[in-house]
């Protein structure tokens, strides 16, 4: 299905004023007084219309006409600057409208959608029964949208813009493509232009010309079109979203407004999903509610699991945070359609339980703690360490928001630096220190740090870390590490930077970190 919102830029300014329902309203009342409406932009230093509403294109004005000829001819005629940006939102809002419909909705330029509905059209009554119901529902909250449906979608684009809103059957798009203009194969205007000064005005005479002399004219796109409209090349609709692996969905009777529904929805659609990933044998990683609001808005909660997770009461809790966190949501006229989709999965290991049916597994309060946080204070509200390849100490270990617990092998990073003696504090940038050595190259002495002084006892080293060459910028300088003992018993961890003889600035000294 192919949808093309012709109005989109004068819809959104006269659904701003004049509220969602506007048409619905107009049509009742039989009554539409108002100024003609025009939108506009700049092209080569003139500003011209982009966009009309029904009543300035009744006063025989069309786009691209400059706006002092427009005003020139009707003095009451409303401009307003375009935002394309505005534009914008307002059609990816109408692409998540869309997705009660089918998950594989995208953006068909700057004013059209695609809608792949294979295998859904059956839960609508049919083909017909789907357009009817599609125009209906967007004219009533104030979009006049034109649609098409057909096997292609090139040919429901074409249906969309040129065609009653009657489903194409397939096979039948070459007699339904025929006497429609060149267009309608989504060519550029200098395109069809050229055909047209060639006697080719409709498709048909495009289709009964030698391609060889055409592709030569006026390459390849012409024919490449003509073949994804028949059918013949395929053509894919890459939606806007990701497709989830796993969906279940409750369209209600009545419309949803307290959160304890919500709440209740959402530990029934978990017990289905429960079911289908028990038959894949995985759990959930990732999981979304889509509540789909009587007004086209649509909300979208997610929250991420550190274990595969797929019990009903764990996947309420976690949305329970969520919720909390949001501070609920706005339900206005309340929700008609609720969606838990789980957007990952990975394989679910079963776990040894003892009599009382509890897990014994170590980490699994520590994992759902981790979850409810991340839910309510976001990803970077619990964090862990994990090892990076590198040998310089400070960008040994990173943290990552926390993810569930590192299982496998350790990474060679990981290996080197468990390999080596290490102070339990490890400072995040070295300090600087002075110091007092006995030799030059040797361990240091003495050392002031943090406006104190220290006298070593005894020293360990030096264990050398060469600079990682392959880093230009923050190469730094051979660092020597010595691990020193105060006349206290406190042990820490220093390092040179650089060497007393070479280069005329002498070598510096720092604290990496202090042991236990």
């Amino acid at each position: 299905m192919a949808l093309w919102f012709p109005l989109l830029p004068t819809e959104r300014i006269l659904r701003a004023r004049l509220g969602r329902a506007w048409r619905s309203e107009a049509r009742r009342e039989g009554t539409n007084a108002r100024q003609p409406l025009a939108v506009s932009r700049r092209e080569n230093n003139t500003q011209r219309i982009a966009a009309l509403d029904e009543a300035a294109a009744a006063l025989g004005l069309r786009p691209g006409m400059g706006v002092a000829d427009a005003r020139a001819m009707h003095p009451g005629l409303e401009v307003i600057e375009a935002e394309p940006e505005a534009d914008r939102r307002l059609l990816e809002s109408l692409a998540d409208w869309c997705d009660r419909y089918t998950p594989l909705v995208a953006l068909c330029g700057e004013d059209g959608l695609f809608l792949d509905i294979t295998g859904c059209v059956h839960l609508f009554g049919g083909e017909q029964a789907m357009l009817d119901e599609v125009l209906e529902r967007l004219y009533s909250q104030g979009f006049r949208a034109r649609a098409g449906l057909a096997s292609t979608p090139g040919m429901a684009w074409a249906a969309a813009r040129f065609l009653r809103p009657v489903p194409i059957e397939p096979g039948a798009e070459a007699p339904a493509l025929a006497g429609l203009p060149p267009a309608a194969l989504r060519l550029e205007p200098p395109a069809c232009k050229g055909l047209e000064s060639l006697g080719l005005r409709t498709v048909g005479a495009l289709m009964d010309t030698p391609r060889a002399p055409l592709v030569r004219r006026f390459g390849k796109l012409p024919v490449m079109r003509l073949d994804q409209a028949l059918g013949r090349l395929e053509e894919a609709v890459s939606p806007r979203l990701p497709i989830a692996p796993l969906s279940v969905e409750r369209r209600l009777a009545e419309p949803v407004v307290l959160e304890e529904d919500i709440e209740r929805l959402l530990l029934l659609l978990s017990a289905t999903l429960k079911a289908d990933l028990e038959r894949r044998d995985e759990g959930a990683r990732l999981l979304q509610l889509a509540l789909f609001r009587v007004d086209g808005a649509v909300h979208r909660l997610t929250v991420g699991a550190s274990r595969p997770l797929r019990e009903p009461a764990l996947i309420l809790k976690l949305f329970r945070e969520k919720l909390k966190a949001l501070g609920g949501v706005d339900a206005d006229y309340g929700f008609e359609m609720v969606r838990l989709s789980a957007l990952e999965a990975a394989p679910f290991a079963a776990e040894q339980v003892d009599l009382a049916g509890e897990s014994k597994a170590d980490d699994a309060g520590l994992a759902l703690f981790a979850d409810r946080v991340r839910a309510r204070l976001g990803d970077r509200s619990i964090l862990r360490p994990v090892m990076v390849e590198s040998y310089i100490p400070e960008r040994a270990v990173a943290f990552v928001p926390f993810a569930g617990f590192a299982e496998g092998a350790p990474s060679k990073g990981e290996a080197y630096f468990l390999s080596r003696e290490r102070p339990v504090r490890l400072f995040p940038h070295p300090e600087p220190v002075e110091v007092m050595a006995e030799i030059p190259e040797g361990p240091p002495a003495r050392f002031r740090w943090r406006r104190a002084s220290y006298r070593v006892a005894g020293a360990e080293g030096p264990e050398r870390i060469a600079p990682e060459w392959w880093q230009e910028k923050e190469a730094g300088e051979t660092r020597d590490y010595y691990r020193v003992e105060d006349d206290r018993g406190r042990r820490y961890w220093l390092y040179r930077e650089g060497f007393y003889d070479k280069g005329e600035t002498p070598p510096r000294w720092f604290m990496q970190g202090v042991f236990a």
